[in-house]
C-alpha cells in the first residue's frame, strides 16, 4: 500500500512540475524581411561603412545633393531643426574630422537638431536624403550618435538594425597600436616582413634554445593576465589566419555556421590586442584594465544612455511610461558596484570617493587615437581640482550638487508652476534620478537642465561655449568609465540617491510576506571565471581600395582584433519552491559580495547597495513542489556577443540575392548586460559571495513580457512594457533593511564562491612551450 502511494505521489508530483511553466513570450511565427527592408537595411549599413571615408555609392551621392532643409520633407520642422540649418548656413556646424563629445554643451545642442532631422523625416525616402547629406557633411561621431538614436526612437524603423558601436568607432575601444597597425597596413609589405621574421624565429627558436629560453624570459617577465601573445611568443602585429583552426579557439560569432559561409574565399588576419597597462609610473589601477577597456562594458554604458538621451523630454519624444529616471540611476548602480566587485576581488579595496578638497592619486593614459588621427587628452598622477583653471564652472555644478543634496534633506519643494513634491515618497525617485542625470525632464526650468555636462567639460578641460574640441575621454559615454576616476566620481553622485532611498521606510513584514510560499532550495553549480578569446571585427580602419560588385561590398579581407576576455562558464540555479495554492509570481535572484575590503562579514543591511540583480522572471506556480531551471545564458537582462557588421550584410545581400531570408522579430536587442561580465574574476582558491533569491507576486502591466514584437533592436524603447513587474528597481533592496522584518519564508541566501582558473603561467612561462613564436590552436581545448 506504501508503495501504491508513492508512486500515486510520484505521478502527482510529475503532473505539478509539468504544469509549472516560466512565462516566456509568446512563440508567434517568424517574420522576414521583405525586400523594401532589406533596402532600408542595406542603406543603413552601407552608410556607416568606413566613417573616415568619403561616401562611395553614386546613389547615395545624390541623394545627398538633392537635400535642401525642405520643410516639406519633415512631419515637424521645430526649433532645433532651425537652430541646426543657422548653425549650418554660417558655417558653424561641427564639420567633418572635428571630435564630437556628447557632453559638450556646443555640441549636444548640434546632434539634438541633427537627430530630429532624422527623427521627424516624413518617410524613408526623405530620411536617407538627410542622412546622406549628413554623412558627408557633419562630425562623424555626430552623425553616428543622431543616426542611432534614430534607429532606436522611430516606430517605423522597427526590427532595423545597426552593427555594434565598437566596430563603427573603434578608435573609441582600442588603443593606438592596434589603430595604426590597421590604417597602415599593406598587404605586399606585409608578406615580406613574415617572410623574414620566419627566417628570424626558425633560428631563434629552433637552433638556438638557450637564446630562445633568455629571450623568453626577457619578454615575458612583466606579463599580465590577458597578454597570452607574450607566452606565445608573438608580437603586437598582424598574423594570417587559418579560418579552419579560428573555429576552433573562436567563441560568440566567429564560430558559427554563419560566419563561415561568410568567410569563404576571404582572407582574414588576426592581432594580439592589449589594453592599457602602466608605461611612464606605477599605476595599481591598471590591473583592472581587462576589466575597465571591456568592449562590451563601455558599450553597456553608452547604450544605457541612448535609449533617453539627457536632451530627450519623454513626453515630446513618447516614453514617458519607461520610467527613464530609474533606468538611468539602475545602470550608473550597476556600473559602480560591478566595479566594486571587481576591486574587491583583485584586493585593491573600496573605490574611493571623489571630494573636491582630495588629491586623485592614480593618472590614467587611455592610450587612445580619435578618428580624425589626434591623441586623446589624459589625466595625469596626484590629480585634484586645481589643475583646470576654470573655477566657474567647477563652482556652477558643484553648487547644483549641493542645492539637489539640501532639497533632499528638506524632503520636499515647489516648483515654480506651483506643484508639490514630496521627496519622502518611492516614487520620486524619478524626479531625484533626473535631478542627478541632469536631463530634459526636470520638473522645473528654474534648475540647471543639462548641468552634469559642466561636470565633464570641466574635467575635459573644455570651455562652457567652446565647439572644436580635443579628444578626452571624459566627454563620451562609451569612453569615460575607462577611466578609474570615474567610478570615484560618480560613487558620489550616486550617494545622493542612496540616500534618498536610505530615506524611505522599510519594508514591512507583511508587505515582504508571500503567505503560503516558501524557498526550500536552491542549488546552484560551480561558478568559475576564465580568459578566453574574442575577436573583432575591425576592417573599417582599413585604408586600402574599396571593392565593389553591382554596387554592394565585397569583403575580401577581414581583420580580427584578438584579445583576451573575462567570461565564466556557463552555470545554472535549481529552484525548488512549495505553494499551497496556484499563483502567478516574479523569480528575482541577487549576488554580492560576502565580505568588505578588510574580510569582515557584513549584514544586508550594511552592504545592500552592493547587490546586483542578475535574474528575474515570471513563473506560474502551482500548488505543492515547484522544481526550476534556470541557465545563467537564459538571464532576462544579459545579452551574448553581438552579430558583426561584416556577417550582418552577407545576411542581408544574401536575402536580396533570394538565397536565404532574413529573420526580422529575433534580432537582438541594442542595449543589455554583457553576459560574460556576470562574475567577477574570482580567485584560484574561491571568491567568496552570496545570492539572495525573493519570490513576490506578479504585478505588472496586463502584457505578458517581454513582448514578442519589442525582442529587436530598439529593445521595446517607448512601450512602457520593457520590465518584468511594476516594482521599483533592485526591490526588495531598494529601502533600508530591518533584518527582523525583512528575512521571510519566500526569501532564501546561498554562500557560494567564484573560482577563476588561469593555466597561461602553467603551461607558457620559462621556455616551456616548444611551439613558441606561434599561436596555440590547442589551447581552449587544453583548458
Amino acid at each position: 500500500m506504501k508503495l501504491l502511494s508513492a508512486f500515486i505521489a510520484s505521478i502527482v508530483v510529475g503532473c505539478v512540475l509539468v504544469a509549472a511553466q516560466i512565462l516566456e513570450p509568446t512563440q508567434h511565427e517568424v517574420k522576414y524581411a521583405d525586400r523594401a527592408f532589406l533596402q532600408k537595411q542595406k542603406f543603413l549599413l552601407e552608410i556607416l561603412h568606413r566613417l573616415e571615408s568619403p561616401l562611395l555609392f553614386a546613389k547615395y551621392l545624390n541623394y545627398a545633393a538633392d537635400f535642401h532643409f525642405d520643410k516639406n520633407d519633415f512631419v515637424v520642422y521645430d526649433e532645433h531643426m532651425v537652430q541646426f540649418e543657422t548653425a549650418y548656413k554660417a558655417g558653424y556646424i561641427l564639420p567633418r574630422g572635428e571630435f564630437f563629445g556628447a557632453l559638450v554643451k556646443s555640441h549636444m545642442t548640434q546632434v539634438w537638431g541633427l537627430f530630429n532631422y532624422f527623427y521627424y523625416a516624413k518617410d524613408f525616402e526623405a530620411f536617407m536624403l538627410v542622412a546622406s547629406w549628413a554623412r558627408m557633411h557633419v562630425s562623424e561621431g555626430m552623425f553616428v550618435a543622431a543616426l542611432t538614436l534614430a534607429v532606436i526612437h522611430r516606430d517605423d524603423f522597427e526590427g532595423l538594425m545597426l552593427p555594434p558601436i565598437y566596430e563603427i568607432l573603434p578608435q573609441h575601444f582600442f588603443t593606438s597600436k592596434l589603430i595604426y597597425e590597421t590604417e597602415k597596413f599593406d598587404y605586399n609589405m606585409w608578406i615580406r616582413q613574415i617572410m623574414y621574421e620566419k627566417e628570424y624565429k626558425d633560428f631563434l627558436y629552433q637552433e638556438n634554445k638557450d637564446a630562445y629560453k633568455q629571450h623568453a624570459y626577457i619578454y615575458t617577465k612583466d606579463w599580465k593576465t590577458w597578454q597570452w601573445w607574450k607566452m606565445m611568443g608573438l608580437g603586437e602585429q598582424w598574423y594570417a589566419e587559418d579560418m579552419t583552426k579560428l573555429a576552433d579557439i573562436a567563441v560568440g560569432n566567429y564560430k558559427t555556421t554563419r560566419f563561415s559561409n561568410m568567410a569563404k574565399g576571404t582572407r582574414i588576419f588576426t592581432m594580439p590586442t592589449d589594453y592599457t597597462r602602466n608605461i611612464e609610473y606605477y599605476n595599481e589601477h591598471s590591473k583592472l584594465s581587462y576589466f575597465t577597456e571591456d568592449v562590451d562594458w563601455n558599450s553597456y554604458w553608452y547604450y544605457a544612455n541612448m535609449d533617453y538621451a539627457y536632451f530627450m523630454n519623454s513626453t515630446k519624444y513618447d516614453f514617458a511610461a519607461d520610467r527613464r529616471g530609474e533606468h538611468w540611476a539602475n545602470a550608473l548602480k550597476t556600473m559602480l558596484t560591478r566595479y566594486q566587485w571587481e576591486r574587491l576581488s583583485q584586493e585593491l579595496g573600496e573605490t574611493p570617493e571623489y571630494s573636491a578638497e582630495s588629491v586623485f592619486e592614480h593618472g590614467y593614459n587611455p592610450q587612445l587615437i580619435s578618428y580624425n588621427g589626434i591623441q586623446f587628452g589624459y589625466r595625469q598622477n596626484d590629480f585634484d581640482y586645481m589643475h583646470y583653471t576654470d573655477f566657474d564652472q567647477f563652482n556652477r555644478f558643484i553648487y547644483y550638487y549641493k542645492r539637489v543634496t539640501l532639497l533632499l534633506e528638506k524632503g520636499h519643494f515647489m516648483t515654480k508652476n506651483g506643484t508639490f513634491i514630496d521627496l519622502r515618497r518611492p516614487e520620486s525617485i524619478e524626479v531625484m534620478a533626473n535631478f542627478m542625470e541632469g536631463n530634459a525632464d526636470l520638473f522645473d526650468s528654474h534648475f540647471a537642465i543639462y548641468w552634469r555636462i559642466f561636470s565633464h567639460m570641466y574635467f575635459a578641460g573644455v570651455d562652457a561655449n567652446q565647439l572644436h574640441v580635443l579628444p578626452h575621454i571624459f566627454v563620451n559615454h562609451e569612453t569615460m568609465f575607462r577611466d578609474p576616476f570615474t567610478y570615484s566620481y560618480y560613487k558620489r553622485f550616486y550617494q545622493v540617491i542612496y540616500k534618498f532611498n536610505s530615506l524611505l521606510p522599510a519594508y514591512t513584514r507583511d508587505e515582504l510576506l508571500l503567505p503560503g510560499v516558501r524557498v526550500a532550495n536552491v542549488q546552484v553549480s560551480e561558478l568559475m571565471t576564465y580568459f578566453d578569446f574574442s575577436h573583432f571585427d575591425v576592417s573599417t580602419l582599413l585604408n586600402d581600395e574599396t571593392l565593389f560588385i553591382e554596387d554592394t561590398y565585397v569583403f575580401d579581407k577581414i581583420f580580427l582584433a584578438r584579445q583576451q576576455r573575462l567570461n565564466h562558464k556557463p552555470f545554472t540555479l535549481d529552484y525548488t519552491i512549495e505553494a499551497e495554492q496556484p499563483q502567478k509570481v516574479v523569480v528575482r535572484a541577487f549576488l554580492g559580495p560576502r565580505y568588505d575590503q578588510n574580510r569582515r562579514a557584513l549584514s544586508l543591511a550594511e552592504y545592500r547597495e552592493n547587490f546586483i540583480e542578475i535574474d528575474e522572471f515570471i513563473y506560474e506556480l502551482v500548488a505543492g513542489e515547484n522544481a526550476i531551471k534556470r541557465d545563467s545564458r537564459d538571464f532576462y537582462w544579459t545579452i551574448d556577443d553581438r552579430r558583426t557588421y561584416a556577417e550582418l550584410y552577407h545576411a542581408v545581400i544574401i536575402a536580396l540575392g533570394g538565397e536565404k531570408p532574413l529573420e526580422l522579430n529575433v534580432t537582438q536587442q541594442h542595449w543589455g548586460f554583457p553576459d560574460r561580465l556576470l562574475l567577477p574574476q574570482g580567485w584560484a582558491k574561491g571568491y567568496p559571495m552570496q545570492l539572495f533569491f525573493f519570490v513576490a507576486p506578479y504585478i505588472g502591466p496586463h502584457v505578458r513580457y517581454p513582448s514578442y514584437e519589442h525582442s529587436s533592436f530598439s529593445g521595446g524603447v517607448g512601450s512602457g512594457k520593457r520590465y518584468i513587474d511594476n516594482k521599483p528597481f533592485d526591490y526588495p533592496f531598494d529601502r533600508p533593511i530591518i533584518e527582523t522584518e525583512f528575512l521571510v519564508p519566500n526569501m532564501f541566501m546561498k554562500n557560494v564562491k567564484v573560482y577563476h582558473e588561469d593555466k597561461l603561467e602553467e603551461k607558457y612561462q620559462d621556455g616551456k612551450y616548444e611551439n613558441y613564436g606561434t599561436f596555440d590552436y590547442t589551447y581552449k581545448e587544453n583548458n
